[in-house]
């Protein structure tokens, strides 16, 4: 039986209807009262600030706990006060900003539900800190390192800068029982041998390359598990498991040998969902953990699921797919190449335009695009470079049944293509090639 079918069967069987329950109870929650109101990407260190001047207002702890390497302040919030520590950090790499948003979600509706049965069961049980925006010098320029140039999850042992110092005193000091370590994973990344975006992925993060299993990681398998399934009531097949390598440089990794065992939590994409989507994911999953934590309820929940939750993988989809395209190379136009084009979109805020580069050209049929268009009936040329691994996809189209001067030096002037796909749209001919999905 594949694993994706036990799981299913288990989710019909295994006495879960509260916890589906209280996952949709969550999503109707954030529809109503989420404050996050800019997709996460565009949100800089000035965003952050003001959306934590609203917390205080909500008065939610809110404390400047350090600073960057370029002087931005770093904060810690806090909220609760029962007896179970539970840390939460995010944006360690700049241009991973979900759980950011969501987390100011999270606090948000906290405070706002006090009166809340659920609410105060959490509040009496957890004390909860978060560090949002770790590595605000990288937000800024939405970039993965710090201003330093480096991975600061890779900068727990020798603590170079100052955001890793920050974040281990953080810990140190407090000792927390659990970690959430909050982060985004690359959008084509796909749940197991599939062709679905893995728009979440989990990962129990060992504290030694021997992968001990402790007490600590058991109970987070269990608590995997259970947003798992939280989380299939929107996304079924788009949940993937993250890769477990043992990392000793990481951050999560020394977490858990330091004895906060952690739950690495990374937001992919999901076509045709905005950033605001997978924000609401991401805030129904913290929400699932805390509760569970608080009412203990994660016991219910069979570790071993959580082997059966599909592994990462990467390879499989890209972007855009443009099949059995007639590809012309105006240096040598007499060599005609009839291929599959291949492109992908590079990481950019929402904000900013999106450039396409050519990840393979080639037989593509063991590859899926998010959208996929079928070229057999055009000659299809660069834009701006040649079509090649690498290059720009920039593309421009012409219908076989025409003359084209391909050596001509003003190519779009003299000759105006049908179609010409820029920066991962259609700017010209939208619909005039055929999309096949």
């Amino acid at each position: 039986m594949k694993p994706t079918l036990l799981l299913s069967l288990t989710m019909m069987l295994y006495p879960l209807q509260a916890i589906a329950q209280t996952a949709a109870e969550f999503a109707q929650i954030w529809d109503k009262e989420h404050v996050s109101n800019k997709l996460p990407s565009n949100v800089r260190h000035k965003d952050l600030l003001k959306d934590l001047e609203d917390l205080k207002k909500l008065e939610l702890k809110v404390d400047e706990v350090g600073k960057s390497a370029q002087g931005r302040e770093i904060f810690q919030i806090q909220w609760g006060k029962g007896p179970m520590r539970v840390f939460l950090w995010s944006q360690m790499h700049g241009d991973e900003p979900t759980a950011t948003s969501a987390l100011m979600d999270m606090f948000a509706v906290l405070q706002n539900n006090r009166d809340k049965e659920w609410v105060k069961l959490i509040e009496n049980k957890l004390t909860i800190r978060a560090v949002p925006m770790l590595n605000p010098d990288g937000a800024e320029v939405y970039q993965r390192r710090s201003s330093q140039g480096i991975d600061i999850n890779r900068d727990a042992r020798n603590l170079v800068t100052p955001e890793a110092r920050l974040l281990k005193s953080l810990r140190d000091s407090w000792e927390p029982e659990i970690g959430f370590n909050l982060h985004n994973q690359q959008a084509l990344t796909t749940a197991g041998k599939t062709s679905k975006q893995a728009a979440i992925s989990f990962l129990v993060v060992f504290g030694d390359e021997a992968k001990t299993l402790t007490t600590g990681l058991e109970r987070n398998r269990r608590i995997v598990v259970a947003m798992y399934q939280a989380l299939s009531n929107f996304i079924p097949g788009h949940i993937g498991r993250y890769g477990d390598d043992w990392t000793p440089t990481a951050f999560g990794d020394n977490f858990s040998s330091w004895g906060t065992p952690v739950i690495l939590i990374e937001t992919g994409a999901i076509y045709g969902k905005d950033e605001m989507f997978l924000v609401r994911m991401n805030f129904i999953a913290f929400l699932t953990a805390m509760k569970l934590l608080a009412d203990g309820s994660y016991s219910r929940f069979d570790p071993n699921e959580y082997e059966l939750i599909p592994n990462n993988t990467s390879g499989r989809i890209v972007n855009f797919v443009f099949r059995n395209a007639t590809v012309i190379d105006r240096v040598k136009p007499q060599n005609l190449l009839i291929a599959d084009i291949g492109l992908v979109t590079e990481r950019r805020r929402a904000e900013m335009a999106q450039p396409t580069t050519i990840r393979q050209i080639g037989d593509l049929s063991a590859i899926n695009g998010l959208e996929e268009y079928d070229t057999r009936d055009f000659f299809v040329t660069g834009r701006i470079q040649s079509l090649k691994q690498g290059n720009f996809g920039e593309l421009l189209f012409y219908k076989k049944d025409r003359a084209i001067n391909w050596a001509s030096t003003d190519i779009e002037a003299e000759f105006p293509p049908d179609a010409v796909f820029s920066l991962g749209k259609w700017v010209k001919g939208e619909g005039v090639v055929k999309k096949l999905n």
